[in-house]
């Protein structure tokens, strides 16, 4: 439930217990029982069970000593607050407890009565439900937030690091075959290999603070292409698509990344061809590349399916029908 303000929660057992006290004061042992009963709900947001299990004793004392003092007013507060915070099985039975106190109207008012004050004590226990319900539903929101987050961030870290990681793999075996007899190749290579390795400290500190937009896109896709160049695989890109939301456009960079990426680490290719096409309905991503062609369901093609399906789009990923491997990704541009 919400909490009321401060100030309405310290006057409110006070003055429920006053009110209480002068209906039940046809008895003088009821009004001290009234203001005990008032008084414990101060605790009842730390100890719910305890106050309404005193609420509840105190109001069936008030209600034998008072006939006539109608609801148990401290209880169904109680009640109310224990509704809110316990689950059903625990809030039930206090529900019921409270309903037999009211029956004991029955001994000085007719059963009409009797029946639509215990009608009436539904009402707090009604609101307390709703609200746990409500504050379930925003914790369990909660939990998938985190959840999907940890996920995006999983993902983001295995993009940029397997990819990083292939390039300076690639890069460091062509700077060993060729280190003896032509330096200047192996120096190439290993200024690859640094490019490589201060382009992922750069993604890696934009992932970690976690303060803006992914900033790749597909106008950087020349980053993940020159070092492949420089390590010997022929690469032909060729993009032609319309203005792209931002996060369809990072999503599309990370795509062609691990496409890359599985390219450089499983496939054994010498070539690949990366066509990024699209209309203002829909983006497509073809990456083909000339290798073995038997890449199965690993980590990176389960993290591209996983970020086109965020945007309703799908990825395909399989041998190709000449040979090779054959990744395609649709990201409808509509719903962006």
């Amino acid at each position: 439930m919400r909490r009321l303000p401060r100030y309405a929660d310290l006057s409110l057992p006070p003055t429920l217990g006053l009110l209480t006290a002068g209906v039940a004061a046809t008895h003088p042992a009821a009004p001290p029982l009234a203001l005990a009963a008032a008084l414990t709900l101060y605790y009842r947001r730390n100890h719910p069970i305890a106050v309404t299990a005193a609420t509840l004793f105190l109001g069936a004392g008030i209600q034998l000593l008072a006939p006539r003092t109608a609801l148990p007013y401290a209880a169904l507060i109680a009640v109310a607050t224990l509704t809110a915070r316990k689950p059903p099985w625990v809030s039930l039975p206090a529900l019921a407890a409270t309903e037999a106190v009211i029956a004991l109207n029955r001994l000085t008012m007719t059963t009409e009565e009797t029946v639509f004050l215990m009608v009436v004590a539904v009402l707090p226990w009604t609101f307390g439900e709703v609200a746990r319900n409500r504050r379930t539903a925003m914790e369990e929101a909660a939990k998938r937030a985190v959840s999907e987050e940890q996920a995006r961030i999983a993902r983001d870290l295995h993009d940029v690091i397997a990819h990083s990681l292939a390039v300076v793999v690639v890069q460091a075996l062509a700077a060993d075959d060729v280190f003896d007899h032509d330096p200047a190749r192996a120096r190439e290579a290993l200024r690859a290999i640094d490019s490589a390795a201060r382009a992922t400290l750069d993604d890696l500190r934009t992932l970690l603070a976690d303060v803006r937009p992914d900033p790749r896109g597909l106008s950087r896709l020349t980053d993940l292409v020159d070092p492949l160049r420089t390590a010997g695989l022929r690469v032909s890109v060729t993009a032609r698509h319309p203005h792209l939301p931002a996060d369809v456009d990072a999503t599309a960079y990370r795509i062609v990344q691990e496409a890359l990426t599985n390219t450089l680490r499983h496939a054994d290719a010498t070539a690949v061809d990366v066509t990024v096409s699209g209309d203002a309905a829909e983006l497509v991503i073809e990456v083909r590349d000339d290798g073995r062609g038997g890449v199965g369901l690993g980590r990176g093609i389960t993290g591209m399916k996983e970020r086109a399906g965020l945007l309703g789009g799908t990825v395909t990923a399989g041998p190709g029908t000449s040979g090779g491997f054959h990744v395609t990704a649709r990201l409808p541009l509509a719903a962006s």
